[in-house]
C-alpha cells in the first residue's frame, strides 16, 4: 500500500491566505485594466467632444468680433455725426449772439450820439438865451446908468450953479 490517501491534502492556514491574496490580485488586476481601458475611452471622447466644441467656439467668436466691430463702428459714427452737429449748432449760436451783439452796440453808439447831439442843441439854445438875457440887461443896466448918470450930471450942474 501506498503512504498516500485517497483524499486531497489539507492546506495549512497561510497557504489558504496566500491562494485568496493571489486571486484577490488577480481580480484586481484584471479590474483595473477594464478601468483603464475604459477611462482611455472616456478621455478620448472626451478630447473629441473638446475639439468640436473648440471649433464651434471659434466659428461663433469670429461672427461675434466682426459684429462688435460693426457695432462700434456705427457707435462711432453716430458719436462724430452729432459731434459734428452739435459744434454747427453752436458756431450758428455764435454767430447770432455775435450779431446781435454788433445790433446792441450799434443802437448804444446811436443813442448815445442823439443824447450828445440833444444835449449840444440844448446847451446852444441856452447858450444863445442866456447871451441874449445879458446882452438885454446889459442894455438895461446901461440905460439906467445912462440915465442915473445924466440926472447926476444934471443935478451937479444945477448944483454947481
Amino acid at each position: 500500500m501506498s503512504d498516500q490517501s485517497a483524499q486531497p491534502e489539507e492546506k495549512g492556514f497561510f497557504e489558504k491566505v496566500k491562494e485568496t491574496i493571489e486571486s484577490l490580485w488577480e481580480g484586481t488586476k484584471d479590474t483595473a485594466e477594464d478601468v483603464k481601458e475604459a477611462a482611455e475611452e472616456k478621455i478620448e471622447d472626451i478630447k473629441e467632444k473638446v475639439t468640436a466644441k473648440n471649433t464651434s467656439a471659434t466659428k461663433k467668436a469670429a461672427p461675434t468680433k466682426t459684429a462688435a466691430a460693426k457695432k462700434a463702428n456705427a457707435v462711432t459714427s453716430k458719436a462724430k455725426k452729432a459731434v459734428s452737429e452739435v459744434k454747427a449748432k453752436a458756431e450758428t449760436k455764435a454767430k447770432a449772439i455775435t450779431a446781435k451783439a454788433k445790433d446792441e452796440a450799434a443802437t448804444a453808439k446811436k443813442a448815445v450820439a442823439d443824447v450828445k447831439a440833444k444835449a449840444a442843441t440844448k446847451a446852444k439854445t441856452i447858450t444863445t438865451k442866456a447871451k441874449t438875457e445879458a446882452t438885454e440887461a446889459k442894455k438895461a443896466v446901461a440905460s439906467k446908468t445912462a440915465k442915473a448918470a445924466t440926472s447926476v450930471k444934471k443935478k451937479a450942474a444945477a448944483t454947481a450953479k
